[in-house]
């Protein structure tokens, strides 16, 4: 009776053990990952790369992630930008976007590479759709996001910082 009992409760720690290792191979779901990420956060700096000088010197922008998996980007200039009423002429309409990065959409993140894909579903420009991002989180809230540069390029990486807003 002694060597059943034994036998069954090793089976038991058997299984028991491979749960634990088939559970701790498995992936995080995009929910967990987005924990990190999810809030308001609100343009520290721009830094490196071929930062357009008709942004200024210190852009104002908020990014948000949700966590359903939507996020929302915008980054103003802080250059003097046009004025007018009525109708405006294209070139104060093209001056008026210089500059200005407005886009929403939904966002994926690949834990093993550390990136943020944004899947850009509305946008300013007509650029790419998919906006890759490298990610670290910093001390004091923060987190730079570095665009991930398409293969061969020689464009220095910009460094974006941003800092959770409270």
């Amino acid at each position: 009776m002694h060597i059943r009992v034994a036998a069954a409760a090793g089976l038991v720690v058997a299984a028991l053990l491979g749960f634990s290792r088939l559970t701790a191979q498995q992936p995080k779901s995009q929910a967990e990952l987005r924990k990190p990420l999810v809030g308001t956060w609100r343009l520290v700096s721009i830094e490196g790369g071929a930062t357009p000088a008709n942004r200024g010197q210190t852009p104002t922008g908020l990014i948000y992630y949700d966590s359903l998996g939507n996020m929302a980007a915008q980054i103003m200039p802080d250059r003097p930008r046009p004025k007018w009423t009525g109708t405006p002429t294209q070139e104060q309409m093209a001056e008026a976007f210089r500059g200005y990065t407005a886009y929403f959409g939904t966002y994926t993140i690949d834990e093993k590479a550390g990136t943020v894909t944004h899947h850009r579903k509305g946008m300013l420009d007509g650029g790419a759709v998919d906006f890759v991002r490298q990610f670290k989180f910093l001390p004091g809230d923060r987190i730079v996001l570095t665009p991930v540069l398409a293969p061969g390029s020689t464009n220095p990486p910009t460094h974006l910082t941003w800092e959770r807003m409270k």
